[in-house]
């Protein structure tokens, strides 16, 4: 099975070389990913989740920014600012199950979004990660999800030929 197979669609060129990449390499690269080319952005830290699609049921991984908060993977739900929530967060909310890959360390995770003065405390450490997030909340009404991500059990690092389940 290709990348391309269990790649979200949509999902840019660059984007699924640095996913086969990661992949590939067990997690040993890949973790940190440099946007200085892309938007000048540098050197980000990069998790991957692995997640069932819920129209589909076909099993996707994706590349995302991540933070760490008090023992808590935190992802941002953004879609660069579009009016609608990425399909990623979507499946999450269908169904609950999700994994996440942290370098070469893979989990599986309960996830949870945080309300009010937390949320803000968290955006504000995630907009200082990655600031473009800001510009992306300012371009959109609706109110960009976070995901906190806490693992439970270790699972196998994600491989591209065991993803359609």
């Amino acid at each position: 099975m290709s990348v391309t197979d269990t790649a979200p669609p949509g999902m840019h060129d660059w984007q699924e070389r640095h996913l086969r990449r990661y992949l590939q390499s067990g997690g040993t690269e890949g973790h940190i990913f440099d946007f200085g080319p892309i938007n000048g952005e540098g050197y980000q830290p990069i998790c991957l989740i692995k997640h069932v699609g819920r129209k589909t049921g076909r099993t996707l991984i994706l590349p995302l920014i991540y933070g760490m908060v008090e023992g808590e993977i935190v992802i941002v739900a953004s879609k660069g600012g579009a009016p609608s929530h990425p399909a990623w967060y979507l499946n999450i909310t269908a169904s609950n199950d999700i994994e996440v890959q942290v370098a070469t360390q893979a989990f599986r995770a309960t996830w949870r979004e945080p309300a009010a003065a937390e949320r803000q405390r968290i955006w504000d450490q995630m907009v200082a990660i990655y600031p473009p997030y800001a510009e992306y909340q300012e371009s959109t009404q609706r109110l960009i999800p976070l995901v906190l991500m806490k693992p439970v059990a270790a699972t196998p690092v994600f491989k591209d030929t065991e993803l359609d389940r």
